[in-house]
């Protein structure tokens, strides 16, 4: 990664990797028949950054997040003058398994400066992909940016992810223009794509996403 989160986002459009995992198809139900365990969305805390990393570098090998990245923008994400809202997805944890924890299976942040949101991040586990949790992600986020008062929403997406930009057309992002050789080491281009404010009830559904 060339570049991490910084708080001048009108000018740097500074939202680094969303959607650059690729978002594919439905996933096959499970084998056995067994319910799929439903991931419940809560604010990203301090003690998430550890396995939000260990996602992060399953996902992102070549432009991980650093630790220090992930404290910078959650030092900003409360209080008063708050700019930022990160979310993690956690898995319910099922009845009888012996442990209190569930699994982090996504994330997602968003920058508001100004008047101009920006999805910083946004990204699920692999076995979470085709379930609409990457989209139960988005809404949040863009509700967030509604609570900042956020008039528009920024966010780049690899030119070649067409899965994720497909998403981002649903919810009423348009594509603004390009940074090339935006994703280093890979020097691949970013589609820079831009969401103007809307009402909740235009939000699209979130099924099988």
């Amino acid at each position: 990664m060339s570049a991490g989160p910084s708080p001048d986002l009108p000018q740097a459009l500074n939202s680094v990797r969303a959607g650059e995992a690729p978002i594919p198809a439905a996933a096959p139900p499970p084998r056995g028949g067994a319910p799929q365990l439903a991931a419940v969305l809560r604010e990203m805390r301090w003690w998430d950054i550890a396995p939000v990393l260990e996602l992060e570098r399953e996902l992102f090998p070549e432009d991980a997040w650093s630790p220090g990245m992930f404290w910078s923008e959650l030092a900003h994400a409360r209080g008063p003058h708050a700019t930022r809202r990160y979310l993690v997805a956690e898995l319910e944890v099922p009845p009888h398994s012996g442990t209190d924890e569930g699994r982090l299976v996504g994330y997602g942040g968003l920058a508001a400066v100004d008047g101009t949101g920006d999805i910083q991040t946004i990204a699920t586990a692999r076995d979470q992909w085709g379930t609409g949790l990457g989209a139960r992600l988005l809404t949040e986020l863009l509700g967030a940016a509604t609570d900042f008062e956020c008039h528009e929403v920024l966010l780049e997406v690899r030119v070649d992810n067409l899965r994720a930009q497909r998403l981002y057309e649903r919810f009423g992002f348009e594509p603004i223009g390009f940074r090339r050789g935006y994703y280093q080491p890979g020097n691949h281009d970013a589609l820079v794509m831009r969401r103007t404010t809307q009402t909740s009830s235009e939000a699209p559904s979130v099924q099988g996403t």
